[in-house]
């Protein structure tokens, strides 16, 4: 019976420190503090050097526990990434998440030989263990903080850290191995990392296409299709693993194959996978925390320091810039993705990897690894949101997205249902606006259920269910979301080429003689950019309007204002000019009457 009362009490002081780790991250959230600083807080506050006294040295387990929440972390993040918002990053961000690593490694190394008495090789380790970007530390404060990083730049950073840590676990495990086994050449070390790799990739492809056909094929009972791609996450990363390829490659790569393939449950998969990489990511860091021994920590706490302060200032920041080199960015921009590069658990993890072989000095690489981590979350954590706005990388904070429910639709993959609560400030209450690819197909007033129909005209507070393709369910968000105010279109910016986005198709139709719709000759040229747009309007996007194309040129509010005119090439110029003019003028007169009322 002592045994089965042990194994409970075990349950329960678990359950107590997770359920501790999540209650935290509401006080971390309101103060902005690094929320895996908190958890590993937590682990050490409960450890046997803390008032919870609680005996932990099970490196194998928590190594288990990583693995797991690392290859989460990773499936999750290549499932939330489009291919089209990397495509343009990809090149600098595999530069930064290869040779950047490396860079970075090396640079640390002789300040970690100096500052801790080590070997090259065993310097060596120390920077490959540190050297790669935590994806969650970085987006997780970059939510917290109210972030919205420009696109470049966002993209640059999320696809980095999800690419490098493969990389890095393959530098550690070669620099491991070496130490334990003696030398090995370059050619060999090139080779390996090529070969796992390229396995790596090849196990994760096709490890992903199956999870989609899986899902569009197989009929599983409602409920199961989260815990099915999980679980398929987690046989490509082992599989892969076993194989002797990159289990962490594999599975990032098997989240972008289903991310952006349609399947059945997507919207349920990525709301389990959220909440399964959160509780996984608080138990691992718990964990790494109760390993941490306080008293063992004093003695190498001051080199530790100094190896962090040269890996942020110096390693990081000289890597970011010459890998950069050769693409566009500017200098506040390399600045800044320097300074993004937090260390978090992945770190930690790494340091675990020579604890668990039994190498001389395993200790000295892990508690080096905790101050690195402690130091990047309390000086880059809480520095994050003032360095985005003192370089402009940070764009102004957009409201809060409207609660978007989605529900797919049995028997296909083109449509889903999408719902929303209507807004009395929203774009679709004021302007009766909806994107020509949606569809409404249902109300809900007052507990009942009508037909657009029976609703109309939809009032404030209605939930409206609008039949969408998936991938552009997110779009539909800015029609529900109170509008931003809007300003009239500087005058400077109108022209000959140029006009505001108030005015109407009707009255574009009328000077060049396009053909409109009657339906639509009411819109305004915003509207019409709002409709018929598959995203949110951004500067230079074009949209056809019979024979001439109409071009966003500048926004406010989040709708385009100022909309430029391109005209066939067989216009003639002099004809142009003077119905722009015959334009001007009358746009100029309903303007002055609207501005009279």
């Amino acid at each position: 019976m002592a045994s089965l009362d042990a194994v409970s009490l075990t349950i329960l002081l678990g359950a107590v420190l997770v359920m501790a780790g999540i209650l935290s991250s509401l006080l971390a959230l309101r103060f902005g503090a690094p929320l895996l600083l908190v958890f590993l807080l937590i682990g050490m506050v409960a450890g046997d050097s803390g008032p919870g006294r609680l005996s932990f040295d099970d490196v194998r387990t928590t190594y288990l526990v990583g693995s797991v929440a690392l290859a989460l972390i990773l499936f999750d993040g290549g499932l939330k990434t489009r291919f089209q918002s990397i495509r343009a990053v990809l090149a600098p961000s595999m530069v930064l998440a290869t040779v950047g690593v490396l860079l970075t490694a090396l640079i640390t190394a002789p300040v970690a030989k100096y500052a801790l008495d080590l070997n090259w090789i065993e310097a060596l380790l120390v920077g490959a263990v540190v050297a790669s970007t935590d994806a969650a530390a970085v987006f997780l404060l970059v939510h917290a903080q109210g972030l919205r990083l420009r696109p470049r730049v966002g993209a640059t950073l999320e696809v980095e850290s999800g690419t490098n840590d493969p990389f890095a676990v393959f530098l550690t495990l070669m620099l491991v191995e070496l130490i334990s086994s003696g030398a090995s050449s370059f050619w060999h070390v090139a080779l390996e990392f090529g070969r796992e790799a390229m396995f790596g990739a090849i196990v994760g492809v096709i490890g992903g296409r199956l999870v989609v056909l899986a899902l569009n094929r197989v009929a599983l009972p409602q409920g199961l299709h989260a815990p099915f791609v999980a679980t398929a996450a987690l046989v490509i990363f082992g599989s892969a693993q076993i194989a002797h390829a990159s289990g962490f490659l594999a599975v990032y790569l098997a989240g972008i194959i289903i991310g952006n393939r349609p399947t059945r449950a997507h919207n349920s998969v990525v709301t389990f996978l959220d909440a399964a990489t959160w509780l996984a990511q608080i138990v691992m860091f718990v964990l790494l925390g109760l390993l941490v021994s306080p008293q063992r920590l004093v003695s190498s706490a001051v080199p530790a320091v100094i190896v962090a302060l040269s890996l942020m200032l110096v390693a990081r920041p000289i890597a970011v810039f010459f890998c950069l080199a050769p693409f566009r960015f500017n200098w506040r921009e390399k600045i800044f993705i320097a300074w993004t590069g937090l260390r978090g658990a992945v770190a930690i993890f790494l340091a675990s990897i020579p604890m668990l072989v039994g190498l001389s000095k395993a200790y000295l690489y892990f508690d080096v690894a905790f101050v690195v981590v402690i130091i990047s979350l309390l000086l880059q954590g809480w520095t994050l949101a003032a360095a985005a706005r003192r370089l402009h990388v940070a764009l102004p904070r957009s409201d809060r997205g409207p609660r978007r429910v989605e529900l797919d639709l049995p028997g296909q993959l083109e449509q889903q249902l999408v719902g929303y609560s209507v807004r009395p400030k929203s774009l679709f209450f004021r302007r009766g606006l909806i994107p020509s690819w949606s569809k409404p197909t249902l109300v809900i007033r007052d507990q009942r259920i009508l037909s657009p129909a029976e609703a109309d005209p939809v009032a404030a507070g209605d939930y409206i269910y609008l039949l969408a393709p998936p991938e552009k369910a997110e779009a539909l968000d800015r029609f529900f979301v109170d509008m931003a105010p809007s300003s009239a279109p500087d005058p400077h910016l109108l022209g000959d080429f140029m006009v505001s986005g108030e005015h109407t198709l009707g009255e574009l139709a009328e000077i060049y003689g396009v053909t409109v719709d009657t339906e639509q000759s009411k819109l305004t040229l915003s509207d019409y950019f709002d409709v018929h747009l598959d995203h949110a309007p951004k500067e230079g996007a074009t949209l056809a309007l019979d024979s001439i194309v109409l071009v966003a040129r500048n926004l406010s509010g989040g709708r385009v204002n100022v909309v430029g005119l391109r005209l066939p090439e067989e216009e003639e110029e002099a004809g142009h000019l003077t119905r722009m003019a015959s334009l001007k003028r009358k746009l100029s007169e309903i303007w002055s009457s609207v501005a009279g009322t």
